[in-house]
C-alpha cells in the first residue's frame, strides 16, 4: 500500500495497534509511580521485562510459572529460517517457474490486504529482495544466538514467547502483502533501482553494527580463549556502546528502515512495522538503560539508552 492511498489493509490496521501498544507501554513506564507492591504494576512490569531487566523485578511465585528461559530466543530465528524461509522459495516458484501461489496462501492474503488474487501482475523485485533479506537476517541472529551470546538464566514471559513466534510468521506474510498491493512492470532486472543498492548497502552496514554489538556483549563473560568465565551481568563498553546502551536495538531498527528503503520507502504498511520496531526496541532499551544507570554509579550519564544523541 502506498503512501498516497487512504484505505488501510487489515495488515496496516494490525501493525498500527501493535506500534500504539507498545508506545503506550513507553509511556506507562515512564510517567508509572513505581509502586512495586501493587499487583497490576508488577503484572505489567512482568510482561514488558525480560532477561536482566527482569530480574531485579519483585515477583511472587505464581508469575514465575510463566517464565521460560531467555535462550528460547533462537526458536524465534529457527521459526523464521523456515517459515520466511518456505516464503521464499515459493515466491521463486512463482517468478522462475510460473507456479502460481498455494491456494492457502492466497487465502490467507486476501484477508491481510482485501485485496483479491491475481496472476497476471509481475513480481516485484522489492518483494523478492526483502524477503532475501528477512531470511539473512533471521539466520545470522539464529547462529549468533546458538554460538556468540552467552545467555544466562534469565528469563521471558510466556506471553511474550507465543508472541514472538507469531510475530515472525506475520512479517514473512506481511512482505507478500505488498507484493499484492504494489505491482511490479517489467523484467525483475528492469526493476532494479537506487533505492534497491542503498537499502541494501544499509542493511549490511546496520547487520554488522549488531553482530559487533552482540561480540562485545558476549566478550563481557568469556575469556581470551572464548571459554564462558561468568554469567554476570556487567556495563558494555566500546564499539557503538559509547554512545548508546543498545546499540544492538538500534542497528535492529535500521535494519527494518532499510528494508523499507529496498521497497521505495513508499510503502505505508512497512513502514507502520517500522514504528512498531521503533516503539518495541525503544522500550526494551529504556528498561537496560536504566539497569546500567541504577547498577553502575560510574555509567557514563551521557550515553543515550537507544538512537545516538537522541533517545
Amino acid at each position: 500500500m502506498s503512501l498516497s492511498s487512504v484505505s488501510l489493509s487489515f495488515t496496516d490496521v494490525l501493525w498500527a495497534f501493535l506500534a500504539s501498544c507498545f508506545l503506550l507501554a513507553f509511556c506507562v513506564h515512564k510517567i508509572s509511580l513505581r509502586h512495586e507492591t501493587r499487583r497490576v504494576y508488577v503484572l505489567f512490569q512482568d510482561l514488558i521485562r525480560y532477561g536482566k531487566t527482569k530480574q531485579t523485578l519483585k515477583r511472587d511465585d505464581r508469575l514465575r510459572l510463566f517464565d521460560v528461559p531467555k535462550r528460547w530466543f533462537w526458536h524465534f530465528y529457527a521459526i523464521s529460517v523456515g517459515w520466511n524461509g518456505l516464503l521464499l522459495t515459493i515466491y521463486l516458484n512463482l517468478i522462475f517457474q510460473h507456479q502460481s501461489l498455494p491456494s492457502w496462501l492466497t487465502g490467507i492474503l486476501d484477508i491481510l490486504t482485501g485485496v483479491p488474487s491475481t496472476d497476471s501482475h509481475v513480481p516485484q523485485l522489492s518483494t523478492l529482495l526483502v524477503l532475501l533479506l528477512l531470511c539473512v537476517h533471521s539466520l545470522r541472529r539464529l547462529l549468533e544466538c546458538l554460538f556468540v551470546s552467552v545467555f544466562s538464566d534469565g528469563a521471558l514471559h510466556l506471553v511474550q514467547y507465543v508472541f514472538g513466534v507469531c510475530y515472525y510468521i506475520v512479517l514473512g506474510l506481511t512482505v507478500l502483502c505488498s507484493d499484492r498491493l504494489e505491482k511490479g512492470t517489467g523484467t525483475l532486472l528492469s526493476q532494479l533501482d537506487w533505492f534497491h543498492v542503498a537499502g541494501s548497502a544499509l542493511f549490511i552496514g546496520a547487520s554488522l553494527m549488531q553482530h559487533q554489538s552482540m561480540v562485545l556483549l558476549a566478550r563481557l563473560r568469556t575469556g581470551k580463549t572464548g571459554a564462558v568465565e561468568t554469567l554476570a551481568h556487567r556495563a558494555p563498553e566500546g564499539g557503538w556502546f559509547e554512545l548508546v546502551s543498545c546499540p544492538h536495538y538500534f542497528a535492529e531498527l535500521l535494519i527494518y528502515v532499510s528494508l523499507s528503503l529496498v521497497f521505495g520507502g513508499l510503502t505505508l504498511t512497512w513502514w507502520l512495522v517500522v514504528l512498531y520496531v521503533l516503539f518495541n526496541q525503544a522500550l526494551a532499551a529504556q528498561l537496560c538503560h536504566e539497569l546500567y544507570i541504577s547498577k553502575y554509579e560510574s555509567y557514563p550519564r551521557h550515553r543515550k539508552a537507544f538512537i545516538p544523541f537522541v533517545l
